[in-house]
């Protein structure tokens, strides 16, 4: 059931008391709230032999995925970007990484090797699937067995990393689900938490709003040149004459957004009105300026944008919708919060927090932001959230042109 907040309007975060989780601490002092050993594809040639070791190694997990071959140029990068990024990041306790060779297997090994943690990579040309899922399973094993013994520490709240992203959003995200991230947010981006937000073409018609809650002009002007290329190189490109088939999408027009202005306006709610962002970041990139809020340049593609977020490090993904979106993650738990009452009826197996209280004025968006903060250290310390109890794991590779 959707959890409702019962605390009087009294700010979680303000009380000035601790607000601490239990993680797994990282080799490179990072924290997770999930012990993941995780079976990595290198290339789309390589998702049978990882499925196979993760049906042999129970409690091991295949992340399959469409992409990897003759790719080239900064679509490359951003492919090593994102695998990288998945093993390193900190719910993630051991990789195996396999590929049909093994130059590109090693470069993605290396980087996840930098964390620290334990990872082995094995390709496939030369030996053969059976070999190859063999020798990986029985690595496999030892990685899970010793993943299952590492002890959880009390942390500081100050040590997550929380994204967000909305999807299938309605009337009711501007004003309920969408501003109940951007509560949690004021509360906590002041106590230390890395937070990230994205979507570049889904800012379209609020972007001098954006644009204005950068940290400094400098700032401001290098996210104006992200969402400037992404509206030339990518929208304005290969756009038809119905928009409406991707921005706002069918089910925002059915959810009542008649412009991509108007879900615009909703989207930024998601930042609240105190933060302000300190750097902007590409695709799956990690940041590097310390704690505070980040734009990340992602697509509005739900599994495309938590898919990179993860990447870049985070560990826990609150995600507003109002119409109803059941998207999951392999590796980071992602809540769900909605202010819809038809979609708490009709779809309440998806929602993690009900804040639909908003709309009837039995509730206010500071309660609904703690209820929030409530959810997230509920969820860092085990609790599974309704796309994980419901088998949502979708990894979803960001592709930007044709391969060669």
């Amino acid at each position: 059931m959707a959890k409702k907040s019962k605390n009087n309007g009294k700010s979680v975060a303000k009380k000035g008391g601790p607000l601490t989780f239990m993680g797994w601490r990282r080799e490179n002092g990072r924290v997770g709230v999930r012990n993941h050993v995780i079976i990595l594809p290198l290339d789309d040639l390589s998702n049978a032999a990882c499925e196979a070791v993760a049906n042999n190694i129970k409690g091991t997990m295949a992340l399959p995925h469409a992409y990897g071959r003759l790719q080239f140029g900064e679509d490359l990068e951003l492919h090593f970007r994102t695998l990288i990024g998945t093993g390193a990041n900190p719910n993630v306790a051991a990789v195996v990484v396999i590929g049909i060779e093994d130059q590109w297997t090693k470069r993605v090994v290396d980087g996840i090797k930098k964390t620290g943690k334990p990872v082995m990579g094995f390709g496939i040309e030369g030996h053969g699937d059976i070999a190859t899922v063999a020798k990986a399973s029985y690595v496999a094993k030892e990685y899970v067995q010793w993943a299952s013994e590492l002890p959880r520490e009390e942390c500081d709240i100050s040590e997550l990393w929380v994204s967000t992203k909305c999807g299938e959003s309605d009337t009711t995200t501007g004003l309920a689900s969408c501003p109940t991230v951007g509560n949690m947010y004021d509360k906590l981006i002041p106590r230390g938490i890395y937070g990230v937000f994205g979507e570049t073409s889904e800012i379209t018609g609020a972007e001098h709003l954006a644009r204005a809650r950068a940290i400094n002009k400098a700032v401001g002007d290098k996210w104006m040149k992200v969402w400037q290329s992404y509206q030339d190189d990518v929208i304005e490109a290969h756009k038809t004459d119905d928009l409406s088939d991707s921005q706002p999408t069918k089910g925002n027009i059915a959810g009542g957004l008649t412009t991509i202005e108007e879900k615009a306006l909703g989207n930024l709610e998601k930042i609240g009105r105190e933060c302000k962002y300190i750097d902007v970041l590409l695709p799956a990139e990690a940041p590097r300026k310390g704690a505070g809020l980040y734009y990340m340049d992602t697509s509005s593609a739900a599994a495309e944008c938590v898919t990179l977020m993860a990447a870049g490090g985070y560990v826990v993904h609150t995600f507003p919708t109002g119409q109803g979106n059941v998207i999951g993650n392999p590796i980071v738990p992602v809540i769900k919060i909605s202010g819809n009452p038809k979609t708490i009826r009709t779809m309440g197996e998806h929602v993690d927090v009900d804040v639909s209280g908003i709309l009837r004025r039995d509730m206010t968006i500071p309660q609904a932001g703690d209820a929030l903060i409530d959810m997230i250290v509920r969820t860092a310390n085990g609790r599974l959230t309704a796309a994980e109890a419901l088998g949502h794991r979708e990894y979803v590779m960001t592709k930007l042109y044709r391969s060669a």
